[in-house]
């Protein structure tokens, strides 16, 4: 999810084959095993009661540390074992802004972005990570840099018309989706029994699923899911149209951030000035584009907003 050494367009531009897809997981995992091994490297976080002060930490050892959970197009290794995905391409120019010219992508489970975030085992969570009252208790967020709708893999012609998640409900297909996904809860809103769900380690995962007859709709993100479709030109899925899921009943469009540890208030908002420059610009947009986000996508709610 970030650009190619030297610019800030990012790699998205470049076609993505099944192969490269599944040679990116396998360089995920071994970034991974190399950042288990350089996690003794941590910087503590101090003065918190003042606002923190990771941030002069950072600007003096030049490199922050980015959590990332290998999701396109948020953050990933690409087959080239280069840090990629939008979350990466924003950091690289917030970062070099606030005097840190380095980032350092230390791959893990989704699941475990919040605690290896708490544990210190990096600085900021890059996952394009969905804000939630539950999550805000834990970390802080950043503004969010978009906000997303979700959309259905289903086999070619939609043979089931699956469209929303209570159409899964009244058809009783069966779904995958990604380990930790808010898609869980809004399939659950709409009565989709969570023990019925299959729960897989990414889209790609997902996709092969659909087309192999194993799940007959994976519910993502609409990038998420369109992006995957497109790259791997499959001749057995498509994408659906992207709608609005609810939550408690409500409509409820998820929205992507940036995450740090609480009490680094003054990192964090020295991350929300920059980021608001780039949203004010149409800069955001510009770094963003090239992984398939689409101008309807981004936001200008806040943080707060999102944590109520």
């Amino acid at each position: 999810m970030a650009p190619p050494r030297g610019n800030n367009t990012g790699s998205a531009g470049r076609g993505f084959t099944r192969r490269s897809l599944l040679a990116g997981a396998a360089s995920l995992g071994a970034v991974g095993a190399l950042g288990a091994t350089t996690a003794c490297s941590r910087v503590s976080s101090a003065d918190a009661a003042n606002g923190g002060d990771l941030l002069e930490r950072l600007r003096a050892q030049g490199t922050v540390r980015l959590g990332i959970a290998g999701e396109q197009p948020y953050s990933y290794i690409d087959k080239d074992g280069e840090l990629t995905g939008s979350s990466p391409a924003i950091a690289r120019v917030i970062f070099e802004r606030l005097g840190i010219a380095s980032v350092q992508p230390l791959p893990t489970e989704f699941n475990s972005l919040i605690p290896g975030l708490n544990s210190q085992q990096y600085d900021v969570v890059a996952a394009g990570m969905y804000i939630t009252p539950e999550r805000c208790g834990q970390v802080l967020f950043a503004d969010p840099e978009y906000e997303m709708p979700d959309a259905f893999i289903v086999r070619k012609g939609n043979p089931k018309n699956l469209r929303t998640y209570k159409d899964i409900k009244k058809t009783g297909a069966k779904m995958a989706t990604g380990v930790g996904y808010a898609e869980i809860d809004y399939a659950k809103d709409a009565g989709v029994e969570q023990d019925s769900m299959m729960l897989l380690q990414d889209q790609l995962a997902g996709l092969l699923a659909v087309e192999q007859g194993r799940a007959d709709v994976f519910a993502g993100t609409a990038v998420t899911v369109r992006n995957v479709v497109k790259q791997t030109k499959s001749k057995r899925a498509e994408y659906t149209e992207a709608f609005t899921p609810t939550l408690d009943g409500k409509p409820d469009l998820g929205t992507g951030a940036f995450a740090f540890r609480k009490g680094e208030d003054n990192l964090r908002d020295a991350f929300n000035a920059e980021l608001r420059k780039m949203k004010k610009s149409g800069e955001l947009l510009r770094v963003m584009k090239p992984f398939g986000f689409l101008e309807g996508e981004m936001t200008d709610m806040t943080a707060k907003e999102r944590c109520k």
